[in-house]
């Protein structure tokens, strides 16, 4: 009856969570592989400051809009397939900086890549406040939020291992 259907919408809860947690830290890996590769990728494409503050400019500036425009997004189409579709475009982008060969191309899908990014915190803001009652919601914000820090905590030295493994492509393949 309904004190089961209220425990089962309980435990949803807390597994859909577990997804924008683990959903926040892929975005965060996704974010940082070019930060902490900058050196060996200024060194392989012989980037100048200017260029890679450029290309970095060029994320921010679409991660900006991205919050606006797919905030909006995310609101009209729903939480699930708002940011459903901006996860798959976000890792589309991500795996394209693999096969990139210019300093056009990277900054071709750093844009697309923040721009699609933009829709993370305004999808999970919405999550939960469809999925927690109001009394829980900044405990559960603080939980998703964790994500950016663990993604920060894994993601240097995971990126540099698989580096100086498998080479810097395989690291925004595999993100």
């Amino acid at each position: 009856g309904l004190r089961n259907s209220r425990a089962i919408i309980g435990q949803m809860r807390w597994a859909v969570l577990s997804l924008l947690v683990a959903v926040t830290m892929i975005n965060y890996l996704d974010r940082l592989l070019l930060s902490v590769l900058s050196p060996v990728l200024r060194d392989y494409f012989h980037f100048s400051e200017s260029l890679y503050g450029n290309i970095s400019g060029v994320f921010q500036i679409a991660y900006a809009v991205g919050y606006l425009a797919l905030g909006r997004f995310v609101d009209r189409y729903g939480t699930k397939a708002g940011l459903g579709a901006a996860v798959g475009v976000w890792s589309f982008a991500s795996l394209m900086h693999a096969g990139v060969s210019s300093a056009n191309q990277f900054g071709i899908w750093r844009g697309l890549l923040g721009l699609a990014e933009g829709a993370n915190f305004p999808a999970y803001t919405k999550a939960v406040a469809e999925w927690f009652p109001q009394e829980e919601r900044a405990f559960a914000t603080g939980i998703f939020n964790a994500g950016v820090n663990l993604a920060s905590i894994i993601g240097p030295p995971l990126f540099v291992a698989v580096t100086a493994h498998f080479g810097w492509r395989v690291c925004f393949a595999a993100v």
